[in-house]
């Protein structure tokens, strides 16, 4: 079977799935999303949503398709395991850090994020300097997002990158402008529901078809480039300064994990917009603690990239690949599921499973369209003005004509991240998506916690820091370079010359620690007019 056979596969039948299960989801969460008639409705979903569907709501944007196709593609990879199942660590931990310190925090004042929370500490420019933050990192995570709906785009229907990214902006913007938080939440929640039972039936498939024993035995004694490998190993315990370039260690999981989901559910306002839209502290509480339940979602994603390594390295019955094809989803992993899909499960499940997935992209994207759009009016009009009941109906229309700015925006970043992700058959998309945060992560982060402990720190010095920390960042990460590299063909060795392996996820506590270290050092009065 070639790689074009494998786009016919996707029967008109699949089609039929995809588009009326795109405007059922759509419809529903139009019909859910109730009125509209102030920025509390908007932007919170009337703080009168329950903890549950918030809480499946963050898992959702947590797992998407970023979850759906990248982690069986972690796996699937030639020498790729289960040690990405460490950073579950740190995600608990941070979890839980969020739901009992800053939850009650943020619910001391009706605030629409955490940066109004910065800001009442520690001044007006600092709650611009994080919204910033926050817009230039939420583009950045998201435009990956993105990319890996593209991914699945692609493989099933042809289309070219350019086309596949515009549909999908094209929709997020739809289903962000007819119903803010509400439409977002409760369409959520569908496509949690649904990929999860994707998954499920790919993973019974996949372990039923090959045998539980035979797959843990192709994956146990796996032979790449002659090298024994064990795909099935959960720990790494080698030490950072043996190889600080190993992202899947047990010391970056209890080490740089928790900061950098302290910082995604905490500061992000991605997350903390849904938290925003509880009742009470202890709903709240009750969403974020359970959205750790997302680490079984992530087990189960890991067991899909099993099934599928061994599936391709067996002769089955139902797939016999062509050698270009086999060639292709080897160089390529993370088009390994999606590829398994269209080819293996019958005509309209696969375009259910695809349509979910598909979905679900398009629900984080409205995430962070709905997030960007609050953050920027909030910086434009302030608290007050922004919540002027005289001027409801205009905020709301505003809100809207954001959304759509910002769509395009997020669209346009993609094709550049598409350009990113393919310079480099090394890439995976989870890698990536984790780089991309790196940027903005660590500085927001080292702000909170200047907020908290030092209240009076210095603008001046947490900007500094903030400049350090991105531009380290940009020291040792390949985007800066694949940028300027489209402008110029020699580029001096300040931008092209070799660095030393560092893990991006190293950068959160080292970039908060600067951040905050600078903050702390410059004295309050010198920008008292910021």
């Amino acid at each position: 079977m070639t790689a074009t056979e494998l786009t016919s596969a996707f029967t008109w039948i699949d089609w039929t799935v995809v588009v009326l299960y795109m405007v059922f989801t759509t419809i529903l969460g139009e019909k859910l999303s109730g009125k509209q008639s102030s920025i509390k409705d908007f932007f919170l979903g009337g703080r009168s949503l329950p903890w549950w569907a918030v809480s499946g709501s963050m898992i959702a944007t947590e797992i998407s398709a970023l979850t759906f196709i990248g982690v069986p593609g972690i796996v699937y990879a030639a020498k790729g395991d289960w040690t990405y199942l460490q950073w579950g660590i740190g995600s608990i931990i941070a979890r839980f850090l969020v739901g009992y310190y800053l939850v009650p925090l943020y619910y001391k004042k009706e605030i629409y994020s955490p940066y109004d929370f910065m800001g009442d500490r520690l001044g007006e420019g600092i709650r611009r300097l994080v919204t910033v933050l926050f817009s230039v990192g939420g583009v950045l995570g998201a435009s990956v997002r993105v990319v890996v709906t593209a991914v699945i785009l692609q493989v099933v229907t042809g289309l070219s990158p350019v086309l596949c990214i515009s549909l999908i902006g094209t929709f997020a913007v739809l289903w962000t402008f007819m119903g803010g938080m509400k439409t977002v939440i409760w369409t959520d929640v569908i496509q949690f529901v649904l990929l999860v039972t994707g998954g499920l039936v790919a993973c019974i498939v996949l372990w039923t078809d090959v045998g539980v024993a035979q797959v843990i035995e192709i994956n146990k004694n796996a032979l790449v480039d002659g090298e024994a490998v064990n795909k099935m190993r959960v720990l790494d315990t080698t030490s950072l300064f043996s190889n600080p370039g190993l992202k899947f260690t047990l010391w970056v999981g209890l080490f740089a994990m928790p900061f950098q989901n302290f910082a995604a559910f905490g500061i992000d306002q991605l997350n903390t917009q849904r938290m925003f839209c509880c009742g009470s502290v202890k709903d709240a509480r009750k969403a974020m603690c359970w959205s750790s339940v997302s680490i079984l979602i992530t087990v189960m994603m890991m067991m899909v990239g099993a099934g599928l390594y061994a599936w391709y390295q067996i002769d089955t019955p139902d797939f016999m690949p062509s050698p270009e094809l086999a060639a292709q989803v080897s160089s390529e992993k993370d088009r390994s599921f999606p590829t398994w899909i269209v080819q293996v499960l019958p005509q309209g499940v696969s375009g259910l499973i695809l349509a979910a997935a598909f979905a679900a992209a398009i629900s984080s994207l409205d995430s962070i369209l709905a997030a960007l759009s609050q953050t920027s009016l909030s910086i434009l009009y302030g608290r007050d003005k922004l919540e002027d009941q005289s001027k409801s109906k205009e905020r709301v229309r505003e809100s809207r004509i954001a959304v759509v700015i910002w769509g395009v925006i997020l669209t346009l970043v993609s094709f550049g991240i598409w350009n990113v992700y393919n310079a480099d058959p090394k890439n995976d998309l989870i890698g990536l998506a984790f780089g991309m945060v790196a940027y903005t992560f660590g500085p927001l982060l080292g702000v909170l916690l200047a907020a908290i402990f030092v209240p009076r720190a210095s603008f001046t010095g947490l900007l500094v820091g903030t400049i350090i920390s991105i531009v380290f960042v940009a020291w040792f990460r390949p985007e800066l370079p694949l940028i300027l590299g489209t402008f110029s063909e020699t580029l001096p060795d300040l931008v092209t010359g070799s660095r030393p392996p560092l893990a991006s996820e190293w950068f959160f506590p080292i970039n908060a620690l600067i951040t905050l270290t600078f903050g702390a050092l410059f004295k309050r009065s010198e920008d008292k007019m910021v």
